[in-house]
């Protein structure tokens, strides 16, 4: 589970790089994460000015995640990089843009609606028409199907008379 640094938590962590005082290994230990991210973070800090780490959810063109991934094989950069260049917070969520492209395509990086599917309302049938073959046809299937049942029925009481398991009484 990734944890959520709040903007001041990473705000401490890129002055105190930057000012000398501490390493990115002794911060990751600090902040229990690894370097790349505290690297990250004092990379776009860099790039972007506390802008970088004001984020809220957000939701990418199709067109926008195929330009990332486009300027990220034209230059060579890496995922990291990539992230840092056009502020995205999280480098895995381009790892995951070209891993879905490579196997689905285009149609792959189309935003889908989160949750579980809307359930569909049923709609009533028509009632067809008095007299009408329609009509007719579901009667006959409805009394197909009560016949059956007391067929099925029936049979069932007839084992259970039948059972040798059943004791005499005297």
């Amino acid at each position: 589970m990734a944890l959520k640094f709040t903007l001041e938590d990473k705000l401490e962590a890129v002055n105190g790089y930057l000012q000398g005082i501490k390493s990115y290994t002794t911060l990751a230990q600090e902040f229990d994460t690894s370097t790349s991210v505290i690297m990250n973070w004092v990379k776009q800090y860099e790039l972007h000015g506390i802008e970088a780490f004001n984020k809220s959810y957000t939701s990418y063109s199709v067109e926008y995640k195929l330009d990332v991934l486009r300027y990220m094989n034209d230059n060579g950069t890496s995922p990291n990089e990539t992230a840092v260049i056009f502020n995205i917070p999280d480098p895995s969520t381009i790892r995951k843009w070209r891993r879905v492209y490579e196997k689905e395509g285009i149609d792959g990086l189309q935003s889908r609606k989160k949750g579980r599917p809307s359930m569909k309302k049923e709609t009533k049938k028509s009632i067809p028409p008095k007299g009408s073959v329609e009509e007719l046809q579901e009667e006959i299937d409805r009394l197909r199907m009560e016949n059956a049942y007391l067929k099925k029925l029936n049979a069932l009481v007839q084992n259970k008379e039948k059972s040798p398991n059943k004791t005499k009484r005297k």
